[in-house]
This record gives C-alpha cells, sequence and structure tokens, in this order.
C-alpha cells in the first residue's frame, strides 16, 4: 500500500496538480502543531524536488512563524474523488517575504493575488503515498471569494494594519516578523 519515492515523480505531480485543496503542517520543537487547509489555486511544483505556495492574509500566521524557527514543513494531499490516495510531501522550507530578492520571480508563478503576504518554497526530501481508502468521496463545487473579497475591501493599508494587529506573532509567542519583511 505504501510507497515512498526521493522525489515528486510525474504521477505523483499530475495528483498534486488536480488537488482543489491541501493541509500544511509545521511545529517548532516545543510549539503546538499547526496545521492549515489551503486552496485558491496556490500551489506550484518546480521540479522533482521543489514546491511552493502562495500563502495569503488569514487570521493567523502560524506557518511563517514555525518556518523561521525550524524550516521542517509536509504537505499532504487527499483524493475526495476517483482512486484513494494520500500524498505527503516532506522536507525543508523557507519563508520568501515580498521584500525579498526571490519574491517577484516566485510570485510570477501565481495570479495576482489581492492579500499575498509570504511564499513557502520548499525542498521536497521524501514522497509518499499512502493508500487513502478511508478518505470519503467529496465533490468539489467552486472556489469561496470571501477572502479575496475582504482583502480587496481592506486595501494595501488596511492589510498592513490587520498584519500589524493579527499577524506578528503565533499563538505561542513566536514572531513571524511580517511587518519589517513586508512593507
Amino acid at each position: 500500500m505504501g510507497q515512498q519515492y526521493t522525489e515528486i515523480n510525474d504521477k505523483n505531480r499530475l495528483f498534486i496538480e488536480q488537488q482543489k485543496i491541501y493541509f500544511v503542517g509545521t511545529a517548532t520543537a516545543d510549539s503546538r502543531v499547526n496545521i492549515s487547509p489551503k486552496g485558491m489555486d496556490s500551489l506550484r511544483v518546480l521540479g522533482p524536488n521543489r514546491v511552493i505556495w502562495l500563502n495569503v492574509t488569514g487570521s493567523g500566521n502560524e506557518t511563517a512563524a514555525h518556518i523561521q524557527s525550524h524550516s521542517r514543513m509536509t504537505i499532504m494531499f487527499a483524493a475526495f474523488e476517483g482512486n484513494p490516495n494520500i500524498l505527503r510531501l516532506y522536507g525543508q522550507a523557507k519563508v520568501v517575504h515580498q521584500n525579498d530578492e526571490q519574491w517577484a520571480e516566485l510570485y510570477n508563478h501565481f495570479p495576482a493575488t489581492v492579500g499575498a503576504r509570504q511564499i513557502f518554497d520548499m525542498q521536497v526530501e521524501l514522497v509518499q503515498n499512502s493508500c487513502g481508502m478511508a478518505v470519503p468521496f467529496y465533490t468539489y463545487n467552486e472556489e469561496r471569494e470571501q477572502l479575496n473579497q475582504w482583502a480587496t475591501k481592506q486595501g494595501e493599508q488596511g492589510l498592513k494594519q490587520y498584519w500589524e494587529k493579527k499577524n506578528q506573532s503565533s499563538i505561542d509567542g513566536i514572531e513571524t516578523h511580517i511587518l519589517e519583511k513586508n512593507t
């Protein structure tokens, strides 16, 4: 049932590109474990051992806080239609902020997104498939537009004020450095 690979092969890449949702897991050595669902066409496979994903403004900023302290990351995809499959990418990630040299190059892989705050660049060390036979079927209807609508309403200054109020540290008090690296 379970298979492990040292890189993303063509079959796994196709599976990843077909998914509408994925889950990101991070933690420091002594923080709470954070698992975040992601969507919005925000992940790109750049090579057999590299993925990037665009992070948009939300109510927390746990992933950024964790990765700046401890670079390990797991990304999980699950088949909600078709053949059962769970795919996990294990690796080391770094946070790319708007002021970083790599921002423009990496951001060009995504559609312009109001509220974009970071890009995570992950070097994949291990790819693992498992059966997924207990994952139920779900039907994809459409993307939610509320987050984009909210970010558009905030405008650039409003988003920065929100980052100052809600995104500067994790729930465990770990700094995210969002203001000095994005403004």
